[in-house]
């Protein structure tokens, strides 16, 4: 370890290498949960013998976990050794995994994703914010590829579900599947040392003096995470409730859905290097509604729902780890500040799902997309706020695209 003119700590590439794989990784698992609860409604709505608009409540239940998660368990990570709190919350995150599929009532099913959601928030925030302090100038272009694992992780998990399906005609396999790999990851993080966390004092100084960008860009995480958690917790039961495919065609157009964000988020990568994060930001929005706009515009036609979904996933895919590097740029990240931006993510990821499973319910499918359309609406007017009252901070110099490995 060596220290720079600031005095600051610098991290060897060499020590920065396994951590930023073992944070891959663990994003890995954390995108092919999320994208395995929305196509496995009907049959945890089964298994409980509750409707999909009451099974819905899981959404809100474990996006609540995930809002105390980072809020309570968020400055963890600036008192204690960061990996030791990675690897009590994967051992938890298993543990409720495997028990899922295997509970019949609801309450119970409930508390279970209430538990796996504060895990998620703890697990996400832990890794954005340890993968900052590995990285420091070079952080935009590591977030934008952690992010892209967790749309593989995603991508992955519809078709995990749907094979488990089709061969064994229910559910649980592909949720032991997810804990299994869990293992090892564990195992791994135990041997690696945690970064060093930054100066506390200049931390507490910068929330007191940034409330307003710090709030703005909470409430944009809160627009965006609800909008993408409602697309692909719902897209899988739309597509069926349309009569736009079979089970497993519907798993595929999730799939698809997570797919095209895995894929727009590994081209972000050299894209991150070249373009401010305010211009990705409001290309990416624009391109978000007008996939919506197809979607809704068309709502019973096969091809434009698979244009839409696609289309969305393409234009979400950088805009949450870009807004991890705008923020970055301006306020010195740390636990205290970092966990304010995922309190945003739980509190949308809780609250508007659940509102477009009491529209789908009530009005009807197309609700569900119509909800979105304006969320994603409100998240424009968001950006455009807080790009005009948050002030850039220290300008940093231009680098070259590293070896994500080296």
């Amino acid at each position: 370890m060596t220290t720079d003119t600031t005095g600051s700590l610098k991290i060897p590439p060499n020590s920065s290498r396994l951590p930023t794989l073992a944070y891959f990784a663990a994003f890995i698992g954390l995108g092919a949960f999320t994208a395995v609860l929305g196509p496995s409604l009907p049959f945890l709505a089964e298994n409980t013998h509750t409707r999909l608009g009451e099974i819905g409540f899981l959404f809100t239940a474990r996006s609540f976990g995930y809002l105390l998660g980072s809020l309570r368990l968020g400055r963890t990570f600036d008192r204690l050794p960061g990996h030791a709190v990675l690897v009590g919350v994967l051992m938890t995150m298993a543990a409720m995994i495997s028990l899922a599929p295997l509970i019949s009532t609801l309450w119970l099913l409930t508390l279970i994703l209430f538990i796996l959601g504060i895990g998620e928030g703890a697990l996400e925030i832990g890794t954005n914010l340890l993968l900052v302090w590995v990285q420091r100038d070079r952080a935009s272009l590591y977030l934008n590829a952690l992010h892209f694992f967790f749309g593989l992780g995603a991508a992955c998990g519809p078709i995990l579900v749907a094979q488990t399906i089709l061969h064994s005609g229910g559910i649980a396999w592909a949720f032991w599947g997810l804990a299994i790999y869990l293992i090892p990851l564990i195992i791994w993080m135990l041997r690696l040392p945690s970064p060093a966390t930054p100066d506390q004092t200049r931390t507490e100084k910068q929330v007191e003096a940034r409330v307003g960008p710090i709030f703005l860009i909470s409430l944009f995480f809160f627009l965006y995470v609800g909008a993408e958690a409602s697309f692909g917790g719902w897209i899988f039961t739309y597509s069926t409730a349309l009569g736009l495919g079979d089970v497993a065609s519907a798993g595929y157009l999730t799939s698809a859905f997570w797919g095209a964000l895995t894929v727009g988020r590994l081209l972000g990568i050299p894209i991150a290097a070249r373009v401010s994060p305010n211009k990705i930001l409001f290309i990416d929005l624009l391109g978000c509604l007008a996939s919506m706009a197809i979607i809704l515009a068309f709502p019973g036609a096969y091809l434009a729902v698979w244009v839409g979904a696609i289309g969305l996933g393409f234009s979400m895919a950088s805009i949450f780890p870009t807004m991890l590097a705008f923020a970055e740029r301006r306020i010195q990240m740390s636990g205290e500040i970092t966990r304010w931006f995922f309190v945003g993510t739980g509190a949308g990821g809780m609250t508007i799902p659940w509102l477009s499973g009491l529209l789908f319910d009530s009005l009807g499918p197309r609700s569900t997309m119509a909800a979105i359309l304006i969320d994603l609406l409100l998240a424009v007017v968001v950006l455009s706020l807080s790009s005009r009252i948050t002030t850039p901070g220290p300008a940093k110099a231009k680098h070259s695209i590293p070896e994500l490995v080296s």
